[in-house]
């Protein structure tokens, strides 16, 4: 009888699978045509800004993962370079030369800057023991982010086929969305390994960590707050509780099971009601 394949095994295949099913998409398969450009750009002009700079941004991303990280797991180190980091950074191309084609500016993006948070996180990471608290927060921070993406990518595709504009949904919105998924799942296949080897203290200590340092995905700034306030203002989910449900189904399920009857963790809650708060804000000011 052959014997059952390891955990770690199991998310080398994911990843391999991801990448020879999944390779970053052609830019000669995107057609950029639209029929209403004007009406494109004022109902989702800033979502495709703001998804772009949140994809194109993955080049700082990976600099951070280096900071926080000193010694990942190989697969770990597969994953986002050969994998996620090649595929993402094609998604944020696209949409970037979406919206110039609607007549916006290239989103502006950081590249380069790592948060002192971090940097200090990475610091105390060279103890293989609070490493594994810092690998666990940067699962948690990507199911959340992945999720986030599989979620508005769906809704913002039916918002353009109701506009009509097939080819840019078809083209664009489709190839993007249809690899996210594989992104999520190897975030939750990693959290769900690691969570079941992690200490008590260590298990407490991601929970403190992550109740103090969550914020919505692609968030660095009072700015990008509103940013994603707007966002969420455009599709339809400033006041969806299920939206947030979603993204912290699998984040609740492993640090807050104990916590009988807590659909989603008031820190993000928070955290999500803070953006609609700072969009509105903006818009009144």
């Amino acid at each position: 009888m052959a014997r059952p394949r390891s955990a770690s095994a199991r998310l080398v295949e994911h990843v391999q699978k991801l990448g020879e099913q999944h390779p970053p998409i052609d830019l000669a398969s995107v057609d950029f045509a639209v029929k209403d450009p004007r009406l494109l750009n004022e109902r989702f002009g800033h979502v495709l800004d703001f998804m772009a700079r949140v994809e194109l941004e993955v080049d700082r991303n990976v600099l951070e993962l280096l900071t926080l990280l000193p010694d990942p797991p190989e697969v770990d180190v597969f994953f986002y370079r050969d994998v996620w980091q090649p595929q993402e950074i094609q998604h944020g191309r696209i949409l970037d030369e979406l919206q110039v084609r609607l007549g916006r500016d290239n989103a502006v993006t950081d590249l380069e800057n790592v948060g002192f948070k971090l940097k200090l996180l990475g610091a105390l990471s060279h103890l293989g023991a609070f490493q594994d608290v810092s690998r666990m927060l940067y699962y948690l921070t990507g199911m959340a982010t992945e999720r986030s993406a599989v979620l508005a990518y769906n809704i913002l595709h039916d918002g353009i086929v109701e506009m009509g504009e097939g080819a840019i949904a078809e083209t664009v919105i489709v190839p993007i969305k249809r690899q996210e998924p594989g992104h999520y799942a190897f975030y939750q296949l990693s959290a769900r390994n690691l969570w079941a080897e992690l200490a008590p203290w260590q298990k407490w200590l991601v929970r403190k960590l992550r109740s103090f340092s969550f914020s919505p995905v692609g968030v660095n700034n009072p700015e990008q707050l509103a940013d994603f306030g707007d966002v969420m203002a455009t599709l339809g989910v400033s006041e969806d509780v299920q939206f947030v449900a979603q993204i912290a189904r699998v984040e609740t399920e492993l640090l807050w099971a104990r916590e009988h009857g807590l659909p989603v963790p008031d820190y993000i809650v928070q955290a999500f009601a803070g953006a609609v708060t700072a969009a509105r804000e903006r818009a009144a000011a």
